[in-house]
């Protein structure tokens, strides 16, 4: 079966800085898949390549065995596909929770403002935030603003949803509310592709965990084998660095 997402071989610098070198991964449709690593290994960029926001050096990125990472490719219809939401929220501060949903959704997709305006609300019912949809962000708290980010991505119907790091800037009491959403979408049929430092989180949620090591793919498994019998000892480091 063609992987849903797919990077082969796929290599990015920034000037003298390797973050990805020679990196393979196939994501299978609806799988979740959670890298973990430390700062620098590589994650966020991953995300931003598969997302087309950074172009590839060498290699290449398929979508459902389509090379989308092709140059003069179009990212836009890719993108539709593709969502992505991101550690810091990006929601706009001057329009109403509803709005920043519905923006796209009217100017991208075309929709009249009345269905995207109930779409958007059955979002925000779904997940307990009903009554929200008329404050602005800054009336939010990072839980509640880190969820509208989530639910405006969901919004778009995307097949795939790239997740950075969602929880990292948010106050520890506020990370349960938002892993909470990602596990309503697991078994949705969205492939889940998440950058995250939660361990504990990504042992629950992931189909499989990828550990990444200086841009490419030290070790791949399932949460049961790659947390409770790493075989790479860089594995074995940043676990007990991370775990500890």
């Amino acid at each position: 079966m063609t992987p849903k997402v797919s990077l082969r071989g796929v290599s990015k610098s920034f000037g003298s800085n390797t973050v990805l070198r020679d990196l393979s991964l196939d994501v299978a449709t609806g799988e979740v898949v959670s890298l973990i690593g430390a700062s620098g290994s590589g994650k966020t960029t991953l995300l931003r390549c598969v997302n087309l926001l950074e172009h590839i050096d060498d290699g290449a990125v398929l979508l459902d065995g389509d090379e989308i990472s092709a140059i003069g490719r179009d990212p836009n219809p890719v993108r539709r596909r593709v969502g992505i939401v991101f550690q810091s929220f990006n929601l706009f501060p001057h329009m109403s929770v509803a709005r920043n949903i519905t923006l796209a959704l009217t100017k991208v997709l075309g929709q009249s403002h009345d269905d995207a305006r109930t779409h958007a609300s059955d979002l925000l019912q779904r997940f307990g935030l009903a009554e929200k949809a008329d404050v602005y962000p800054d009336q939010l708290s990072g839980g509640q603003q880190q969820r509208v980010a989530i639910i405006r991505a969901l919004a778009m119907r995307p097949e795939v949803l790239l997740l950075d790091e969602i929880t990292s800037a948010l106050d520890p009491e506020l990370v349960g509310e938002v892993l909470d959403v990602v596990r309503e979408l697991k078994g949705s049929g969205i492939t889940l592709l998440i950058a995250t430092h939660e361990m504990g989180f990504a042992r629950e949620i992931s189909d499989r965990v990828c550990f990444l090591h200086s841009g490419s793919v030290a070790e791949i498994g399932t949460p049961t084998q790659v947390f409770g019998s790493p075989q790479d000892e860089r594995t074995r480091q940043f676990l007990r660095r991370v775990t500890n």
